[in-house]
């Protein structure tokens, strides 16, 4: 099998491999949404509402793909979901826009980084920058010119708070913000009820208040207390544990790999629109 993009202790891979970081799943979908552009393509293609396991899967899947696959497979993936893109289109959206590619990009950096942080302490400086250097993968695989990134992580974080000032959050986020925590499947409601919890949390307010989402200072103690346990007890976790859905959805994707089925879904139904105005 050849070499990945990144060395095996690279700070991106130190960072997703952690099993944590998928608590920030929630809160990246709602940040990437808040913008309207975004929104609105989410609202007309996507089939997250009816089928949110496949959604996670297939985000986790361009993820872990990118950071812990081959070359081969980094790019696999990459094609096909830029190839998925160019159907994503309409009146004032286009998947293939670097300035959505680079904010989706942008949110998949932040949770990511913000979770590790959260649980097990903040990174060295210097492995910070290594780690959001690499993080411009996310961008560049999805279509997005290399130059577009930032060129440093202040020239993110003043690019970050810029569109946190200025998003202005429309109903169609809403919409999928009502469909993404009222699941059809009540199997899934516990596990999505404390993903709605992590995202509010996470989330700026002003972005959390236009989403409709509650929170209190009772929240915010609750909030705090979560992850003052995680910070005790998600570092004695055998790494096997902590790495195991990284590992599972790696398996998942070679096997997916090996019958041409990545990324293979159904069109989004007359059913996705339906939960949509249900909720």
């Amino acid at each position: 099998m050849t070499p990945g993009l990144f060395r095996e202790n690279a700070p991106i891979r130190r960072i997703n491999r952690e099993a944590v970081v998928l608590g920030g799943a929630g809160y990246a979908v709602l940040m990437q949404v808040a913008h309207p552009a975004v929104s609105r393509g989410v609202y007309e293609h996507s089939d997250f509402a009816v089928r949110p396991v496949n959604r996670l899967r297939g985000t986790l899947t361009f993820v872990y793909g990118q950071v812990f696959g081959t070359r081969e497979e980094a790019e696999r993936v990459a094609r096909i979901v830029r190839a998925m893109h160019t159907k994503v289109n309409g009146p004032g959206y286009d998947a293939l826009d670097p300035d959505l590619q680079l904010w989706v990009a942008a949110t998949l950096y932040d949770s990511g980084t913000r979770l590790y942080e959260l649980t097990l302490g903040p990174l060295a400086p210097e492995e910070k920058d290594a780690a959001y250097q690499q993080a411009s993968i996310f961008a560049t695989s999805l279509g997005c010119p290399r130059d577009t990134w930032p060129s440093s992580r202040a020239e993110f974080d003043a690019y970050w708070e810029r569109m946190i000032a200025s998003m202005e959050v429309d109903d169609s986020a809403r919409a999928i913000t009502r469909s993404l925590f009222n699941p059809a499947n009540p199997l899934l409601r516990p596990f999505v009820r404390l993903q709605g919890f992590l995202a509010a949390g996470l989330l700026p307010p002003r972005i959390r208040e236009q989403l409709g989402l509650a929170w209190s200072a009772k929240r915010q103690r609750t909030f705090d207390r979560l992850f003052a346990v995680l910070r005790t007890v998600y570092p004695r976790f055998p790494m096997t544990v902590r790495t195991l859905p990284m590992r599972a959805y790696l398996w998942d994707m070679r096997r997916q790999a090996r019958r041409n089925r990545l990324y293979r879904r159904p069109r989004r139904t007359a059913r996705t629109r339906r939960h949509h105005q249900r909720n």
